[in-house]
């Protein structure tokens, strides 16, 4: 009897061990029971850069859609400094579960290689949601500028020096970078005059403030076709369809530059993964549909709408080719 006992107590203790397994597997975790009921109150798109910039624009673009599938308002605030980093360090440090952030390549990638002071870490500190959107740039002049051929205007500024200047939207934007890594592909050496966005960059173009710079074919194709500005050429391999009237500068002789511009969401590492994977299929459907699609494409994007683990590979690539111009040029942030 007590062997038949035992053994009835160890059946028993396996059952209710099975059941509890069972139920645990039924019952959600406490983090995918929370995004269930997530948004609670209305989600905020954090972004660097001043209104009517191209990171801005992207994150007004897919707010209203995003804002109908999350069921709550969703709001766009912009935090103007330091190349987008203030802003990417809000993101970094927020833990409402309700914020995130629509970025450029630079604040997601070289950020800490350019200057390890800056409070955030892009590979530790975000979550990638998706890669929204993808465009070369288009290397711009003032409507002043008297040269008929790339050849020409290269000539032009290498003659030029340093009396000849560059903007960007900042240290460390793909604008910087891509500019420095041209100057080695072209023997030109024009300094760099940072700027708190593209429009101020553009700005001081059309004024002759400064002799070049690498813009977002969004904006830069609006100022070209009324006359305000020069197209040199396209930092692609071939034409692009976004701007496919430019010449790339590679088929004008410019050989091994390729660059491209990107924005993409992502979100703070203190939120749960599932909200995240939750923002992450929202964000990626929304811009793939043909109404969001058709207005990124009026704004100089080419929608990519990845998936989470698609932006985090474009990240990894993007740090190690900008990363090694930053080394090879001896870049600083300011």
């Amino acid at each position: 009897m007590l062997k038949f006992a035992a053994r009835r107590s160890l059946v028993l203790l396996a059952l209710a061990a099975a059941t509890s397994g069972v139920l645990a597997q039924k019952t959600p975790a406490p983090a995918a029971a929370a995004a269930t009921k997530w948004p609670t109150k209305p989600v905020r798109i954090v972004v660097g850069f001043p209104p009517g910039s191209t990171p801005d624009l992207v994150a007004r673009t897919i707010a209203e859609p995003l804002s109908k599938d999350l069921g709550q308002p969703v709001i766009v605030e912009n935090k103007v400094g330091a190349g987008g980093n203030i802003a990417a360090d809000t993101i970094a440090k927020a833990t409402d579960d309700h914020t995130i952030g629509v970025m450029i390549n630079g604040n997601m990638t070289i950020a800490r290689l350019l200057n390890p002071a800056v409070p955030f870490d892009p590979i530790k500190d975000f979550q990638p949601i998706s890669l929204i959107g993808t465009a070369p740039l288009v290397l711009a002049a003032p409507a002043s500028a008297s040269f008929k051929t790339a050849e020409e205007f290269f000539l032009a500024a290498r003659n030029g020096g340093g009396k000849w200047s560059y903007g960007s939207p900042g240290v460390g934007t793909v604008g910087h970078i891509g500019m420095e890594l041209l100057k080695t592909k072209t023997n030109m050496d024009p300094l760099h005059v940072p700027y708190p966005g593209n429009p101020q960059v553009i700005q001081a173009l059309m004024t002759n403030q400064i002799q070049l710079a690498l813009l977002p074919p969004g904006l830069a194709a609006a100022q070209i076709k009324a006359g305000k500005l020069k197209a040199v050429g396209v930092t692609s391999t071939a034409r692009s369809p976004l701007v496919p009237e430019y010449p790339s500068l590679q088929e004008q002789g410019v050989l091994g530059f390729q660059l491209e511009i990107w924005t993409a969401a992502a979100a703070p590492k203190s939120m749960p993964r599932p909200i995240v994977e939750r923002l992450s299929a929202a964000v990626s459907r929304i811009a793939r549909t043909p109404d969001v699609r058709a207005k990124l494409f009026q704004q100089g994007w080419q929608t990519a709408g990845t998936t989470s683990e698609g932006l985090a590979n474009r990240i990894k690539q993007d740090t190690a080719v900008l990363g090694g111009v930053i080394m090879m040029r001896g870049i600083k942030a300011e």
